[in-house]
């Protein structure tokens, strides 16, 4: 690259450092952006340039892969109901242990491309996000169905990580809720950070996946979706299994306080700074009308 086009892509970012300086961008990291070796580095120094420029990234990791691999390897299969993992006590103690060390492993990512990042502890994590059994009835037979340790958020505690934004600290959140009955809950990474986005009135909501975005019956890119488009999806089954929680958790975010919910590519080098620092766009804008 010339210092010309170098001088271009900086002068055509500069009107979106302006417009999100100082806001908070909530980012769901999963999906191959978090097992290729060349897609972590890309995503560390984008998160680090957001920062840089006075952005506040925060994000929040899945680990579905990994906890499969995990699971595979004590001869066990992971089993899903539309998108939520069933998770009894052995898969809840896997769930906790592999995202325990993803997020020592996006921290030191960070550290590595010359940012500043914590994760929370479980201690910290006590207070931060407070879950219970999510009980979930059958749409169709009418029958409760039992997901094991999975959780519904009751609230979330947005000081904690306040404090780290004030220092300069990237806060990197695992999906995991406590309960009153001091037990461990798994909830969808999509859910937590929609929730959170919500929480702490975010500018943006960015939902990284391993598609394009949210494709129509003919695999084709879909840029934009209202509600009504998005129940039209699901009642012809194009939306179904892990992206039900990601579009619901996108919706429910644009219907309230964040300005722009995307749904993008996180198959492509530097996804981030073209979602945010470009008129490119690199997936799906779930708009609440």
């Amino acid at each position: 690259m010339t210092p010309n086009e170098k001088a271009k892509i900086l002068s055509e970012a500069l009107p979106y450092i302006k417009k999100f300086y100082g806001k908070t961008i909530i980012i769901k990291y999963g999906g191959n952006a978090m097992v290729d070796l060349s897609l972590k580095s890309s995503f560390a120094k984008d998160v680090v340039l957001l920062k840089l420029v006075g952005m506040n990234p925060v994000i929040v990791h899945g680990g579905g892969p990994q906890i499969n691999d995990s699971l595979k390897a004590l001869g066990k299969e992971g089993k899903f109901y539309k998108g939520m993992r069933v998770t009894d006590e052995e898969t809840m103690a896997v769930v906790h242990n592999v995202l325990s060390a993803i997020g020592m492993d996006i921290v030191n990512l960070i550290k590595n491309s010359g940012g500043k990042a914590n994760s929370l502890t479980q201690k910290e994590s006590l207070s931060f996000i407070k879950a219970k059994k999510l009980n979930i009835t059958d749409e169709k037979t009418h029958d409760s169905i039992d997901l094991g340790y999975v959780g519904d958020i009751e609230s979330i505690d947005p000081y904690f990580m306040h404090d780290l934004d004030e220092h300069g600290i990237i806060p990197v959140i695992a999906p995991i809720g406590y309960g009153e009955d001091k037990k461990i809950y798994n909830i969808n990474a999509d859910v937590v950070a929609g929730k959170l986005a919500e929480v702490v009135n975010a500018e943006k909501l960015v939902l990284m996946t391993n598609t394009k975005g949210v494709l129509n019956k003919n695999n084709n890119l879909i840029t934009g979706l209202i509600p009504k488009e998005i129940e039209d999806l699901i009642e012809e089954g194009i939306l179904s299994g892990g992206m039900l929680p990601k579009i619901n958790a996108a919706l429910h975010a644009a219907k309230s306080s964040v300005n722009s919910v995307h749904i993008i590519d996180g198959r492509v080098e530097h996804a981030l700074l073209l979602e945010i620092l470009t008129d490119q766009g690199v997936g799906t804008l779930i708009k609440a009308h």
